[in-house]
């Protein structure tokens, strides 16, 4: 599976005052962060996505870090640089060249240096090009390696800094778990809070690898789970020459709508649970079967839909439900309606609870996977288009009509498709819905998302 949209995470770190939010926009690029030249300002965690030499990552920027202050708000602070630090594949380590080496900054690199974390020192405010300032090199006895010169005002030495970043993130192949077996299915289980991810995750697995709670957000991280199927699941392969069937399952923490989200460390779950989608195969959406379908549902299965991943709706704790023969197909039609922008995918009713219909869950969670990796060759594919533009003609406008030269598929994961016309603007959404559903129905692709990319003839 590729991994080409897993995103390291990189924290930046250091007592008040230091610049940290000044660096946190120079690598975004983007004011997201209040910066001012006063201490404590930042007081909560923020993240943004950059990338370098084209590897992305998660920047967060954390408040100033006083280990020893009893001040409350400063004490909030300090548990949430805390949590960033113990979440950062990387830690950038701000100092101040004007201020020299403080005991405070001693203090925070004991912090720091106790985590473990690889670690990239940036020596702020040297905003003079030139020779370095005389207290520059007094950081050396940090212990901490060599010191990267960085004026965040003006982005003098960032390049440099970001390339010490690059070296010191983890191998993509090192950040999976299960790298080592490609033949392993990632499946992220994404939900609000409480809607029984825990409880399925330690269902399959036959133990107790997540915590269980009534507690709505007790689990807190991404949790990674590698089962193998029981012999009863086991079929064909997921792809041709690949005779495993481990699967690992990747238990987030729930997402919360963001005036919610008021307890610190959840905001850094928040980003856990969006990132085990991007890593995953297959995401498996959570739907509370008593509180039914909510706004939050409706989001948290968007951002899956948007990243083009195969999805399943398991609508979980079934069991509780009052039935009769036409309970089920109440709930069909109004989920129908709820996740009409994500027709394609299926659903199963679930109890994580007793296992009701788990088989079924790994069923769809196979079948969508192939769907969304499937490829067509252009001669099949030309074929169809051909036939769809002769049973029912392109539109036209003011006398032009529109008219489609080429189909070819440049991508997996979901299907993508280029089509060349004549002018982009003929090719109305109306007549790229109804091509998309010509190549659903004659290769079988009704359970992910495709993707339809108009091009006229000569774009590159």
């Amino acid at each position: 599976m590729s991994n080409n949209n897993i995103k390291s995470v990189v924290a930046i770190v250091g007592r008040p005052n230091v610049g940290k939010s000044s660096l946190f926009n120079k690598i975004t690029g983007r004011r997201q962060a209040i910066v001012e030249d006063s201490p404590g300002v930042t007081r909560d965690r923020l993240y943004g996505e950059s990338d370098w030499n084209g590897r992305e990552f998660t920047l967060i920027d954390t408040g100033g870090l006083e280990p020893d202050s009893k001040d409350l708000i400063l004490s909030k602070m300090r548990a949430q640089a805390q949590i960033a630090i113990e979440s950062a594949d990387v830690i950038i380590f701000v100092v101040d060249v004007r201020t020299g080496l403080t005991s405070s900054d001693k203090d925070v690199a004991n912090v720091i240096l106790k985590s473990g974390k690889p670690v990239v020192l940036c020596v702020n405010k040297c905003d003079n090009i030139g020779e370095n300032h005389p207290d520059f090199y007094e950081f050396y006895n940090l212990g901490m390696g060599e010191p990267y010169a960085v004026s965040s005002v003006h982005g003098h030495g960032t390049g440099d800094l970001l390339d010490a970043v690059i070296e010191a993130l983890p191998n993509l192949d090192e950040v999976e778990l299960a790298s080592a077996d490609s033949a392993v299915t990632k499946i992220a289980i994404i939900g609000k809070p409480n809607s029984g991810k825990s409880s399925l995750v330690n269902k399959i697995a036959g133990e107790e690898r997540s915590i269980v709670s009534d507690i709505a957000g007790t689990t807190r991280d991404a949790v990674d789970t590698v089962i193998e199927l029981p012999p009863l699941l086991r079929s064909s392969p997921l792809e041709e020459g690949n005779n495993t069937e481990k699967f690992l399952l990747i238990d987030t923490a729930g997402l919360r709508r963001k005036s919610r989200v008021n307890e610190n460390i959840e905001r850094y779950s928040v980003l856990r649970a969006l990132s085990a989608v991007d890593r995953s195969d297959v995401a498996v959406i959570m739907i509370d079967a008593e509180e039914g379908y909510t706004e939050q549902d409706s989001k948290i299965a968007g951002y899956a839909h948007e990243k083009g991943k195969a999805s399943v709706i398991a609508i979980n704790k079934w069991d509780l439900i009052e039935k009769d023969n036409k309970t089920m197909g109440e709930y069909r039609r109004k989920l129908a309606a709820d996740f009409s922008f994500m027709s394609y995918a299926p659903y199963v009713f679930i109890s994580a609870k007793t296992g009701q219909r788990i088989d079924k869950l790994f069923e769809l969670c196979k079948t969508t996977l192939e769907q969304n990796l499937t490829r067509i060759g252009t001669g099949r594919l030309n074929d169809l288009l051909a036939y769809a533009t002769s049973r029912v003609q392109p539109p036209t406008d003011r006398g032009r009509r529109l008219k489609l030269y080429y189909i070819t598929q440049a991508s997996v994961a979901p299907p993508t498709f280029i089509v060349f016309c004549n002018k982009l603007d003929l090719f109305h959404f109306s007549y790229q819905r109804y091509i998309e559903n010509r190549i659903r129905e004659a290769f079988g692709l009704d359970m992910t998302p495709i993707r339809i990319v108009p091009r006229e003839r000569g774009d590159q």
